[in-house]
């Protein structure tokens, strides 16, 4: 069966092209078949850092919305990777519901997967109440609790949303938050996570030795929520 992982979460900065860059980098490390779909038209991540498993995807495009469906109809044994850039949900959900997504993936066994990337703002949270309002249980949902900015999601425990989540199958994973100097260093040189946690002989201003291992270490930990949700 394959999957589709469509990366979303509509507010921008909440890190959705870093847990796509997590997602590929996870896949080819463990050698699972992927193909990614990159729908930032300025700075598409996986285009930049995993660009000979990625294309681009214009989401205002039904013709080029349709190639996703087709890689996985075609491709069963691949999981598709889609980046969402920041407030692209309204026209993928019109390309869902106008083209039957849904129900054409019910048909032909694809499962549809959105992870919804928040971070601990009460905006993170009222998002993830509309999508659950327009979705329901219909989708499959991984929830990522993303600690960029702080580990205290308490305007989601009381919500009452996390519940409804809940309710609805969505499963919830934590990703801690990256030192922000070895990422800023990542992300000048355009290195994959591989390349970041390995050492370049040619890099004049390359990771340290410690930070290469707080990569690693980092590594690991968003390794193990996705093995905890059976990826």
């Amino acid at each position: 069966m394959a999957t589709i992982h469509l990366i979303g979460g509509e507010k921008g900065g909440v890190g959705k092209s870093v847990v796509a860059r997590l997602l590929a980098q996870y896949m080819i490390d463990n050698e699972v078949p992927f193909t990614g779909f990159d729908t930032d038209r300025s700075h598409g991540a996986l285009m930049r850092y995993y660009s000979g498993f990625a294309s681009p995807t214009i989401i205002d495009s039904y013709q080029s919305l349709d190639a996703i469906m087709e890689a996985a109809a075609n491709q069963p044994e691949k999981h598709i990777l889609v980046d969402l850039a920041a407030q692209t949900f309204e026209p993928l959900a019109r390309w869902i519901d106008e083209s039957g997504v849904l129900e054409l993936a019910a048909e032909l066994g694809i499962n549809l997967c959105y992870w919804n990337v928040m971070d601990s703002g009460k905006d993170s949270v009222d998002l993830l109440g509309k999508l659950l309002d327009k979705y329901g249980t219909r989708l499959n949902y991984i929830i990522v609790l993303n600690q960029l900015r702080d580990d205290n999601f308490t305007i989601l425990e009381k919500s009452g949303i996390k519940e409804r989540a809940l309710a609805a199958g969505a499963k919830f994973i934590t990703l801690k938050r990256l030192h922000a100097p070895a990422m800023t260093k990542i992300d000048s040189m355009s290195y994959s996570f591989w390349a970041a946690k390995n050492k370049d002989p040619d890099a004049v201003n390359g990771l340290g030795l410690l930070e290469r291992q707080r990569v690693k270490m980092w590594l690991d930990h968003a390794y193990k929520e996705f093995k905890s949700i059976g990826l």
